[in-house]
């Protein structure tokens, strides 16, 4: 087990650590199956695309997106392209779907289908989606509360040798760091479901792609929307055992 484990063992009250507090059992079990779905998820997701990347549509990921804008009556966001592959993202500050440079050049499902998604997330802002409000809402927070946590790790391992009257107080810190990044995935869950949803249903309506190629769509952007959901299950099942390890263990 890692440090963290050697900090709740140091402060359980026992020269051999207090052992699993009750229920930490089952949120460690939660956290290694997530981390094993999430790499398997990812290489069935990376399969998917390159299997409906060879399926040749009509327009590229960047006219899907245009386009896709335009019939929702959306003319102040632009289309761009960024490096690196699935980077693709929709920003609601600069107001850009940036499509990765393989989705905006290529005319195929897979492309359609990204960038059909990222334009769902440009709508869910346009009609004032109240998920993505909130968890725009919620950035800098998270993002601060993310660059916090190595800091803080490092932190408690020192206090527990140094400083220990401050431990409980570092403890809470991280604990709070790491429940707001598990809120954070949590919430964003609704609004990828969302924007596939809005994206699926213009591909089918606008006759961008056919009823197999929308079938491949469907399932390219499944694959896509299960990463978020092995992503929030791990990170609530790591704030459960870390919860329980940290304050179970000191109640010992």
């Amino acid at each position: 087990m890692d440090f963290l484990t050697v900090l709740a063992q140091y402060y359980g009250g026992s020269p051999q650590g207090p052992g699993m507090a009750p229920g930490s059992g089952l949120a460690l079990i939660l956290v290694v199956v997530a981390g094993i779905a999430s790499m398997l998820i990812g290489n069935t997701l990376q399969s998917r695309f390159r299997k409906y990347s060879q399926v040749a549509i009509g327009m590229t990921g960047a006219q899907v997106a245009e386009r896709m804008l335009r019939e929702n009556g959306i003319f102040d966001v632009r289309v761009v392209s960024v490096p690196g592959m699935l980077t693709d993202h929709y920003d609601p500050l600069k107001k850009t779907v940036n499509l990765s440079q393989e989705v905006y050049a290529m005319n195929t499902v897979a492309a359609a289908a990204v960038a059909a998604h990222e334009c769902g997330h440009a709508v869910q802002h346009k009609v004032g989606y109240p998920w993505l409000s909130f968890r725009s809402m919620m950035v800098p927070a998270v993002s601060t509360a993310s660059k916090l946590l190595n800091v803080l790790m490092m932190l408690m391992v020192f206090g527990a040798f140094v400083f220990v009257a401050k431990i409980p107080i570092l403890i809470y810190l991280f604990l709070g760091a790491m429940a707001l990044t598990a809120g954070f995935a949590v919430i964003t869950l609704p609004v990828e479901f969302d924007a596939s949803r809005r994206a699926l249903a213009w591909l089918e309506s606008s006759g961008t792609v056919v009823r197999m190629e929308h079938g491949m769509a469907k399932n390219a952007l499944f694959w896509a929307a299960m990463t978020y959901v092995a992503g929030a299950v791990g990170a609530v099942a790591q704030l459960a055992y870390w919860g329980m390890m940290l304050l179970g263990g000191r109640r010992e």
